[in-house]
Formats: C-alpha cells, sequence, structure tokens
C-alpha cells in the first residue's frame, strides 16, 4: 500500500489517550448513500460575535463501522452539530459504506470528510488518483478547538505522500498477541513474554488438549501483522527501515536475511502443529469466537478486538496482550502500529465544515471518549491511566510509551505488494510454499511495481 512513514519516536513518550487497516467488519445497519450528485448549499462567511465563521450549508461526513463501532462517532457529530446549529450534516456509514460509496469518489461527487479505515479503502491509492485535499499548509497553524496545534499533540505524525500530508492519524492501534488471562491462571500456564516462552507455553497448551493458535487466513494480514513484521525488526536488531524499504517495494529488502529468519518462526508454528487447521479459511469474527471459546489459546490480532466481540465475551474472560512474542529472550518488544486516519475530499464542498470538524475531533476531550466509547487508542497525547479506558487497552499503552520498546510506525505497503505477502503467508502456513518460495513470490510482484 504506500511508501515511507514518518517515525513516532518521541512523540509516543508522553502518549496516547486510549485501537487493513482495520478491515473489522459488523453487523451494524447500513445507510445507503445517494449515487447521483446533488446541490449543496454553499457556505457563508459571516462570523460570530466572537470572529468564528459560522458554519452553513450542507455537511456530509462518511465513516466505516468496523471493530471500532460507532458510538464515538454518533456522539462526536452530534456535539458538532449543536456547536453548528445551521449546518446540514448528512452522514454515510456502515460496514459496506467503502464500497457503497466508491462510485462517488470515481465520479468526482465525494462526500465532504471521510474516515479511512476498513476494507477497499486505501490512502496512498486516494491520494494517487487526487481524491485527497493536501492539508500540509493546513496543518502546520491548524489548533483544535482547545486552542492547541494539532501537530503537537499527535502521538504519531501525519504520514507524508511526497512531503505532503493529505490524511491524519485519528486512532493508534497496536497489533499484538492476545490470551486469556483467567484460563491462563487457572491452567498454571506461563504468560509469553518472548518466543522461548511462547514455544514452552505452546507446548503444554497443545498436551493439554488445546490448539495453542489460530489465525484469521481470510485476511493474513492479521499474522503478518502481529507476527512476520515484529519478527522482521526483530532480526534486523530493532530496526525498523527494513519495513520501510518494504514499503518503498525495493526488492532487495525482502531478499534480507531478517525476512527469512522470520518466515522461519512461522514455520515453526506450522511445524509443531500449533495452529489451528481451520485457520486458512475463515474470518476475522470466526477466528475470535473460536478464540473466545478456548477452542485456541492465543490469536493474533488488533486491539479492537474486545470490543468488535464485546457481544460475546464470556465471563470471566480477561484479556492479555502482548505487542509482540517474536523477539529473543531479552530482547525488546516490537509493537506494529497501524492508523486509521481522516481526511477531506479534494472536491469537498464545504472545506470549511470539514476542517472545522478535523479541529474539533483532535481535541482532548474527544480523544478521551474514543477510548472510553471504542475500546481503542486515540493518535492524541495523553494519560489515560486514571481513564475508563479498558484494561488491555491500558497495558498496550504501557508498551507503548516503555522506553524498552521498539515502536513500528504505521507503515502502508503498495496494494500489489501487500497482497503478494499475504497470499504468501496464508500458503506458507500450510505448507504449500516454502519461506525461499515466499521470498520469491514477493520480489517478482516488487520488481514489478518498481518498473
Amino acid at each position: 500500500m504506500m511508501l515511507k512513514k514518518s517515525l513516532a519516536t518521541a512523540s509516543l513518550a508522553a502518549l496516547m489517550v486510549v485501537a487493513p487497516l482495520a478491515g473489522c467488519g459488523t453487523k451494524e445497519e447500513t445507510k445507503t448513500p445517494e449515487p447521483t450528485k446533488t446541490e449543496t448549499t454553499p457556505t457563508t462567511d459571516t462570523t460570530t460575535d466572537a470572529g468564528a465563521k459560522k458554519l452553513t450549508g450542507d455537511f456530509e461526513i462518511q465513516y466505516f463501522v468496523g471493530g471500532y463501532g460507532d458510538k464515538w462517532w454518533k456522539k462526536v457529530i452530534e456535539e458538532f452539530q449543536a456547536a453548528n446549529p445551521d449546518l446540514k450534516i448528512k452522514v454515510d456509514q456502515g460496514s459496506k459504506v467503502n464500497d457503497q460509496m466508491k462510485p462517488r469518489w470515481v465520479g468526482g461527487n465525494p462526500p465532504d470528510f471521510v474516515y479511512i479505515d476498513g476494507p477497499n479503502l486505501n490512502d496512498r491509492q486516494m491520494v494517487d488518483d487526487g481524491q485527497l485535499e493536501d492539508l500540509t499548509d493546513w496543518l502546520k497553524d491548524a489548533k483544535n478547538v482547545d486552542g492547541k496545534l494539532i501537530s503537537d499533540i499527535l502521538a504519531q505524525p501525519a504520514q507524508q505522500f511526497d512531503g505532503k500530508v493529505y490524511d491524519i492519524p485519528l486512532v493508534l492501534n497496536s497489533w499484538g498477541t492476545f490470551w486469556d488471562k483467567a484460563l491462563f491462571k487457572e491452567k498454571g500456564w506461563e504468560e509469553p513474554t518472548d518466543w522461548a516462552s511462547f514455544i514452552a507455553v505452546a507446548d503444554k497448551i497443545k498436551a493439554a488438549g488445546t490448539t495453542p493458535f489460530i489465525h484469521t487466513g481470510k485476511y493474513p494480514y492479521y499474522i503478518n501483522g502481529a507476527i512476520l513484521y515484529p519478527a522482521i525488526v526483530s532480526a534486523n536488531n530493532n530496526d525498523i527501515s527494513i519495513l520501510q524499504d518494504m514499503a518503498a517495494s525495493k526488492p532487495e529488502a525482502f531478499q534480507s536475511p531478517a525476512v527469512m529468519t522470520a518466515l522461519k518462526k512461522i514455520v515453526e508454528l506450522r511445524d509443531k502443529g500449533f495452529i489451528d487447521k481451520a485457520s486458512i479459511q475463515i474470518n476475522h469474527t470466526d477466528s475470535q469466537m473460536l478464540f473466545l471459546q478456548h477452542k485456541d489459546a492465543f490469536i493474533p490480532n488488533g486491539l479492537w478486538l474486545p470490543n468488535e466481540m464485546a457481544k460475546d465475551v464470556p465471563g470471566g474472560f480477561q484479556f492479555g496482550f502482548i505487542p509482540s512474542i517474536t523477539q529473543d529472550a531479552g530482547g525488546k518488544v516490537v509493537a506494529n502500529t497501524s492508523t486509521a486516519n481522516v481526511a477531506i475530499a479534494k472536491n469537498a464542498k464545504n472545506k470549511d465544515a470539514a476542517k472545522a470538524f478535523l479541529s474539533f475531533v483532535f481535541s482532548e476531550a474527544q480523544a478521551s471518549q474514543w477510548a472510553e466509547l471504542s475500546g481503542a487508542p486515540s493518535n492524541i497525547k495523553g494519560d489515560i491511566s486514571n481513564s475508563n479506558a479498558p484494561s488491555h487497552v491500558k497495558d498496550a499503552a504501557k508498551y507503548l510509551v516503555d522506553p524498552n520498546t521498539v515502536v513500528i510506525p504505521a507503515i502502508t505497503y503498495n496494494v500489489d505488494v501487500d497482497k503478494a505477502m499475504q497470499d504468501a503467508t496464508d500458503a506458507l502456513t500450510i505448507s504449500k510454499i516454502t519461506p525461499e518460495e515466499w521470498v520469491q513470490r514477493v520480489v517478482d510482484v516488487a520488481k514489478k511495481v518498481k518498473k
């Protein structure tokens, strides 16, 4: 999906109020957008007594409903509407909204504001297609409703595309591995801290009659994000530049010994019989359900998992989480982060309202509200220790602010290369290919992309 991302180094030290890519579908009702172009009322440059521009006209928002739910979206839009009573807000939302809105984006009649999350919505592609507003100059001086520079409060900075900013990270997710703390305590199983301890406890779990590991074969970016990429970084002396080179589709990056070392860890999982054979053909919710039913002890996933499955979590279930299990004993934890971003359409009809909405959502109050309503980290710095955020989110935050954690900034790979990696990993988990063939498959695609 994309090229190089900026590092989130020191900005994470203060971190977050608390988070494919997400790609987590739900059973939410979907509002069907109008496929044809409609007339809108233009904005008016009248101002209030306080000197702030009065927002009028129509303002259209598109947001995907997935693992984070939509409680926060409903609340923040309601609050923004209350603050701007003369604005006519229209919302296009749901688990299939990205597909439903695609004809309008292609036809040059998009909504004003878009939340870039879920399947079939790729910020790199949208930039390449000229669909997003250039926010570079705006973001330099943009302040939130608290009067603070938005760029100063972001835990992870906005990604740059050839030196320009087109979208801003709203959500900060970390991939990782989950387990049930209560079950492990009951069985006397040790919680993993590295690869050696993971393998040791997985052996015990298998001997006890439980399958140690399940993943989402239908969406292999789950196992890549939580297992493969952290393993590559660990094997590369904790240097994340290898992933950035992979994101730039450099063939030699995939031929690195670090990639081979990481792939062999997946082979070890496979050859030890730790991977649930059902994994290859099931989606995220099916694999998550088997995990919640204790059919499997570990699952690689994003921080949205507990919120996405909230209605199905058994009583007494306690989510354990670690960003990576693939490091050697004594090695640093590697947190592979991803973001869900917000942007303004280049052809937006009400850019004033869209920019005002950006300033509204990037406030500390909204960050705290996001954490509590979505069960995920916001990309806004802050202390969540006294918040109502779920315990697993607070656990993730501790890792992300720990100076011994290697934090991988959100990286978007080229679409074709990403698909090649996903397909190859699936094939590797079921012994259809070797690690060497995984590398060759991906290198072939990367070479085509570079041409």
